[in-house]
């Protein structure tokens, strides 16, 4: 078997530095997703799905278990990590095109490379900003774009490094139903095409059983995977699949899981 690009073995984790053992905000993670793999995290709010993005992304160190990602050992905040959230975060004075090429200014080892790369960094990036259906909004502010023009560029600036793996936290929930589903198509092409991983945190179960290979479920706090559901549906899916009785059956299941960790 080939070694899991992520793989949780045993992980909990407390906010509390003194108590070793709890209160934890998540407890017993075992979780594995292979090289290319997109998984989803769903479960009721506080159930901990922000605590293991953030053990995800080596922003907090596990208070029991290990975690490793790419053959490595997370120790520390990884470089080969991209992430959006549900707000944009778009700084007002920078273009769509300075925004999306704000990390490779500020990290390293892209940022000692800049001023002798920057048209390349600049063709990628505009590449990257056609891609998603900006082709013209280069140099637009924020306030000119539309709420799913912004999570676009946000997109676009979490993956111009080029990651290994991208970490989504409710990137889409702020947005209308449309502009959700387009952004659902865009995330699902770019994708499809790079094959980076994808870790989804999300509410939304149509949206987590449209896009994933996997959805795990999560229990109230201490947040456990309490359910893995492998999304059997074929690929590549667009959204007449989310209208088929297959699609329906799984969103069903899932809820059903959602509502017996309410009720615990």
């Amino acid at each position: 078997m080939t070694t899991p690009f992520i793989q949780f073995q045993n992980v909990s984790h407390t906010y509390d530095k003194t108590a070793i053992n709890g209160p934890f905000a998540v407890e017993e993670i075992n979780l594995d997703v292979k090289e290319g793999g997109f998984v989803s995290i769903v479960g009721p709010s506080g159930c901990g799905k922000s605590t293991f993005m953030k053990l995800t992304t080596g922003l907090e160190k596990p208070t029991r278990g290990s975690i490793m990602i790419d053959n490595r050992a997370v120790t520390g905040p990884l470089s080969i990590s991209g992430m959006a959230f549900q707000a944009p975060t778009l700084l007002p004075w920078r273009t769509t095109l300075e925004n999306v090429l704000l990390p490779l200014e500020i990290v390293e080892p892209f940022r000692s490379e800049f001023r002798a790369k920057k048209d390349e960094f600049i063709f990628r990036a505009k590449s990257l900003i056609e891609s998603v259906g900006l082709k013209g909004y280069e140099d637009k502010l924020p306030y000119q774009l539309s709420g799913g023009m912004q999570q676009r560029a946000s997109i676009c600036r979490a993956l111009i490094h080029q990651p290994k793996m991208l970490l989504l936290d409710e990137p889409f929930g702020a947005l209308d139903a449309f502009t959700r589903e387009e952004l659902w198509n865009i995330l699902r092409d770019l994708w499809t095409a790079q094959k980076f991983n994808v870790i989804l945190v999300t509410h939304d179960l149509r949206e987590a059983v449209y896009l994933a290979d996997i959805v795990y479920v999560m229990s109230k706090r201490p947040g456990k995977i309490v359910h893995r559901r492998e999304i059997d549906l074929p690929r590549p899916r667009d959204l007449e699949t989310t209208y088929t009785e297959a699609f329906t059956s799984i969103v069903h299941e899932l809820r059903a899981h959602i509502g017996r960790v309410r009720e615990e």
